[in-house]
């Protein structure tokens, strides 16, 4: 049997383990944390209250995927009609705000209405970039005020500066009927890409990990400093060193192609060209429910330091206390575009401030839990130099034989079960390399 090493324990290391268990192989797996789980993990505070790292639910319309994942939880879950909605200064229209427009002011549903009927009378025009799109899709008004301003506030850069090649059915391009249907009435069709959404009864997202653990053999604590491809072999900060057939991995390639061994320098020159988010999750926990009666909130207000909310104990009752609520907040930055100084923490108190400002905490609410954690690595921004970096850095990795997965190793926009099917197909490549190479 091949020496598989698989370096990273979030979804897409374990979709590799899974695919690797079929041909009766247990891989390696190395993780730098104490934990396991990658951005999969969920953590319970000391007050009751269970956050997962970032906002996760599972949506997958794959029915193998959803039964893999049902029998992970022992089919404990919850299955939630999902509630989307926006703030957009002091109003709050359901999502997507382009078929949700009644309530906005008026002067606003006409300008609005105006330009997408302009925009989508006149003749075609060239799209360069998601600026072009959203104009060309949205009309030029409601492309300024909405997307192009939330587009700065979570991507960090402006929509002129990215491609639309991580749009898929993410943002949803409206009939003239739609919009004017949501601008005359308050209830509109459902239109967004999830209608419904799993979530474990118990032990937050990451329990659709408990069955694929026994997979692989752990390895916490080892943080990963160097990979020699020629003689196949993997160095770590306590001083381990090991050898591998096939190696997986998850690892974000910026720091991936730094720790290999005779990396070109134009490899190493395009793998810093690749731009990410690093993201300061928020997390409070109330006194009371009743804070939202939506599982998700988007905010395009640039003076509101949080880009999105999540209520988590809308997800399960298990996540927090009985009778309590809770709020995970993001705030992003950017090392290309909005580098991040000082600690997470310092966002606790801005957070709560701004919850206030939009009303959704009261001046008599009780915190009972608050904490801050700093993801180095959150979303991939699809600026206009990812394409060309990317080739040349998958190319090399291609060339050397490691197999990338993930939504760090793919560098894309990544779903869950997206990102465990990316891990089972690195698995594959691992297992046809040609027997010389390795």
């Amino acid at each position: 049997m091949p020496n598989i090493v698989v370096l990273g324990s979030g979804m897409a290391g374990f979709g590799a383990a899974y695919r690797l268990h079929a041909e009766r192989i247990t891989p390696v797996m190395y993780d730098k944390n104490s934990y396991h789980g990658g951005h999969t993990a969920s953590f319970r505070s000391d007050t009751g209250f269970l956050f997962d790292v970032g906002p996760h639910i599972s949506f997958t319309k794959d029915p193998r995927i959803q039964e893999i994942f049902a029998d992970s939880v022992d089919q404990q879950y919850e299955t939630i009609q999902i509630n989307l909605n926006n703030y957009w200064r002091g109003y709050w229209p359901l999502h997507p705000v382009q078929v949700h427009l009644h309530g906005l002011p008026e002067d606003v549903i006409v300008k609005v209405i105006k330009d997408f009927v302009e925009e989508s009378q006149g003749p075609e025009k060239p799209i360069k970039n998601y600026a072009d799109w959203l104009v060309a899709s949205l009309g030029r008004s409601f492309a300024e005020l909405f997307p192009m301003q939330y587009t700065r506030k979570y991507h960090l850069t402006t929509a002129e500066n990215m491609s639309t090649d991580w749009l898929g059915p993410r943002i949803y391009r409206p009939t003239l009927e739609e919009v004017l249907r949501g601008a005359l009435s308050p209830s509109a069709p459902h239109v967004h890409y999830i209608t419904h959404f799993r979530y474990p009864s118990n032990g937050g997202f990451m329990s659709y990990l408990k069955k694929f653990v026994p997979m692989g053999n752990l390895r916490l604590n080892h943080e990963l400093v160097s990979i020699d491809p020629r003689a196949r072999q993997l160095t770590f900060s306590n001083g381990h060193v090991t050898q591998y057939d096939g190696l997986v991995s998850s690892v974000a390639l910026p720091d991936l192609i730094r720790m290999i061994h005779g990396a070109p320098p134009d490899v190493v020159e395009a793998s810093r060209r690749l731009a990410c988010s690093t993201c300061v999750l928020v997390n409070i926990g109330v006194n009371r429910q009743d804070l939202s009666r939506a599982h998700m909130t988007y905010f395009y207000d640039e003076d509101i330091c949080f880009t999105r909310l999540g209520f988590p104990h809308m997800l399960s009752s298990s996540n927090s206390p009985s009778g309590t609520g809770s709020i995970q907040a993001e705030v992003y930055f950017s090392d290309k575009y909005k580098p991040f100084t000082g600690s997470p923490n310092d966002w606790i108190e801005p957070v709560i401030t701004d919850l206030r400002r939009c009303g959704l905490l009261r001046d008599d609410d009780k915190i009972l839990s608050r904490g801050a954690m700093l993801l180095r690595y959150a979303n991939i921004i699809f600026d206009l130099e990812r394409a060309a970096a990317l080739k040349t850095v998958h190319g090399y990795l291609d060339d050397i034989g490691i197999a990338y997965c993930g939504r760090y190793g793919d560098w894309g926009y990544m779903w869950t079960d997206e990102s465990f099917k990316s891990g089972e197909l690195a698995a594959e490549r691992a297992l046809s390399a040609p027997v010389s190479s390795r």
